[in-house]
């Protein structure tokens, strides 16, 4: 079947969404879906393609839906936390995985739904498209090495793409809450090798991993310090519901440790995240500042949106 015909069926298979109901339909959806990708390297199951086809359909009847990313961000409320879902493959492969999540797979997977139903036909095969093109760096990948391991990395190569934008901040009024500026040096994963598997006795890869760190040493970047956190919305108007926060790390060679999404709430600051303490994702009861107090080492935020 070529790419043309799969492409009209998928087409004809959505015009009959009312008609023959969502939940009949998604077998069918996927099917065609996985069909037209191809036989690129890629590790997924058939729960996670239907989960990408249900979203986008259930997306597809809503008209009144205005912020894609938040939208999605709490889709994925009560999605079990797990790390390390992508270290699954002796070799790089594109990992699909919605049914457990880690800050960084809930992010990702967020953002290529958002860029995927945006789309004129939206699918699982443009989802994985996009998850591979946000996923490494220049949107190619070319072994373990090209994933953007650092959020600096995925912020930069993202950037590049069109795909997001950091938000740095005002320079007027007096306005000054992204003023605290931390320095780059990244070097936790070629100094800890042992933490990760692909890395672990393969110099070529651990080399290619130095030259992508040091791409960024001595870079300035802009955050929200934790003290302005605690401020209203109209103090923090700069940052929207459903921006990426990166929450930026006192711990060498390390930017941020940890990701969610904003979510304002009664006026104040919350960060939706697939969470270790609470082993699923959860909008969190209290404020970011709040969250982040309880965490020493966490300095503040890096503000990021979705184009």
């Amino acid at each position: 079947m070529g790419t043309g015909s799969l492409e009209t069926l998928r087409i004809f298979a959505g015009r009959i969404l009312y008609s023959m109901g969502m939940r009949r339909l998604l077998f069918l959806w996927g099917f065609v879906s996985v069909l037209s990708m191809g036989l690129s390297a890629q590790t997924y199951t058939r729960a996670d393609s239907l989960k990408v086809e249900r979203l986008l359909a259930e997306a597809a009847l809503r008209g009144d839906v205005t912020n894609w990313t938040l939208y999605f961000a709490e889709k994925f409320i009560g999605t079990p936390y797990v790390a390390s879902t992508l270290e699954v493959n002796d070799e790089e492969e594109l990992v699909v995985n919605l049914r457990q999540l880690d800050c960084t797979t809930l992010v990702e997977n967020v953002v290529a739904l958002t860029l995927t139903v945006r789309e004129p036909a939206p699918s699982f095969a443009a989802f994985c498209r996009n998850l591979e093109k946000i996923r490494y760096r220049g949107g190619v990948r070319d072994g373990y090495a090209s994933r953007n391991h650092y959020f600096s990395e995925w912020i930069a190569s993202n950037e590049k793409l069109g795909v997001v934008e950091e938000i740095r901040g005002k320079k007027d009024e007096g306005y000054r809450p992204f003023v605290a500026v931390q320095r780059l040096e990244l070097d936790y994963m070629s100094t800890h090798p042992s933490a990760y598997p692909m890395l672990e006795g393969n110099a070529g890869e651990l080399r290619r991993i130095r030259t992508n760190e040091q791409a960024f040493d001595g870079q300035a970047v802009r955050y929200v310090p934790v003290s302005w956190l605690g401020k209203g919305q109209e103090e923090l108007d700069d940052i929207h519901d459903g921006d990426i926060l990166a929450i930026v790390t006192r711990k060498k060679g390390l930017d941020t440790s940890h990701l969610g999404f904003a979510v304002w709430k009664e006026g104040r600051l919350h960060l939706l995240n697939a969470s270790s303490i609470h082993k699923k994702v959860v909008l969190e009861p209290m404020t970011l500042r709040q969250y982040m107090q309880k965490h020493p080492s966490q300095l503040g935020v890096r503000v990021v949106r979705v184009i």
